[in-house]
């Protein structure tokens, strides 16, 4: 007897094993007093890969949710970047009816499974005057009275808000780069960790590079072009690889590298610097630099960082 649903397509187990896309969302309310660096905030929210809205009106968090998490499908997995949705969504004080709307909407992505939490900018009130002394611009809750009055008006409107906070930062003392690295430990982590590294591998041949912070020559090492049997190949091989990792000097160029290059990331995460791009040359671009790359990029991931790793002159071949 056909009951109307033998015929029905049965999810596979892979399938009805993988979350609903809203599972795999995460909304971040980036919020607080005006003056207290929402914008700086969003910018580095931008920077660590999140989708960034500002003065978003809280009514259009629901419908803007919905149309990303359906953007992907059931059978797309979660270890896919269109799945992994990171939305950063400003919220200012513009109107007092944005805050009326709030807790409903907070509400409703909770019951769509939405991971939801609230980042909270302060600082005292003298701070904030004499920041917007410096830009000349009214306060959005001023309406033709003191600053003071609206900074106040403002801090009595967001109370609420302030106390259901999942992390509040006071910038009274922070300068933008301080701001920064408070966001990276609560959002990443610390250290090196939370510098982004990209390694490529170029010709000297082509030209040097002018978008790297280090650049590193590998043309001590023997040249595997002239070598018939590696000559038609590239470092991505194995045969490659392992004749110029077995050259004389290259183990002791990596571990002095790998170890100076640690050493600037440690700083380079103190001073807000969260991506770092390194450039590994040899004459063509097809064996030594891309060998050398490659194993620099192990080596540096054994670590922890997050490091990608491309080759500038992978199109071109012949030349080494």
């Amino acid at each position: 007897m056909n009951d109307g649903f033998t015929n029905a397509v049965q999810p596979t187990i892979s399938e009805a094993n993988l979350p609903a896309p809203a599972s795999t969302f995460e909304v971040l309310l980036i919020t607080g007093m005006s003056g207290a660096g929402r914008s700086h905030a969003a910018d580095c929210l931008e920077d660590m890969g999140w989708y960034v809205v500002d003065n978003l009106p809280p009514k259009l968090l629901v419908p803007l949710v919905d149309m990303m998490t359906n953007a992907a499908g059931p059978s797309t997995k979660v270890s896919d970047n269109a799945a992994v949705h990171k939305l950063a969504a400003v919220i200012d004080v513009r109107s007092r009816a944005y805050f009326d709307d709030l807790n409903e909407v907070l509400s409703h992505l909770d019951d769509l499974g939405v991971r939801t939490r609230i980042l909270f900018l302060d600082a005292n009130d003298d701070v904030l005057v004499t920041r917007y002394e410096k830009v000349r611009r009214p306060h959005p809750l001023q309406h033709g009275n003191s600053l003071i009055d609206g900074i106040k008006e403002e801090r009595q409107l967001l109370q609420g808000l302030k106390e259901h906070a999942d992390m509040t930062i006071d910038t009274s003392r922070l300068n933008i780069h301080q701001l920064s690295t408070k966001l990276y430990e609560a959002m990443v982590g610390s250290g090196p960790s939370t510098v982004s590294v990209h390694i490529f591998s170029f010709g000297f041949k082509y030209g040097m590079p002018i978008d790297a912070d280090f650049v590193a020559d590998v043309r001590f090492l023997p040249n595997p072009f002239w070598v018939p049997s590696l000559r038609e190949l590239t470092g991505h091989d194995k045969p490659v690889a392992d004749y110029v990792l077995s050259s004389k000097g290259a183990k002791e160029f990596l571990d002095a590298y790998e170890k100076a290059i640690e050493i600037a990331l440690e700083g380079y995460a103190q001073e807000d610097k969260h991506y770092v791009t390194i450039a590994v040359g040899c004459t063509g671009g097809q064996h030594r630099s891309v060998a050398m790359s490659e194993e620099l990029a192990r080596r540096l991931r054994a670590h922890g960082l997050n490091v990608t790793v491309s080759a500038r002159e992978q199109h071109k071949r012949h030349s080494s």
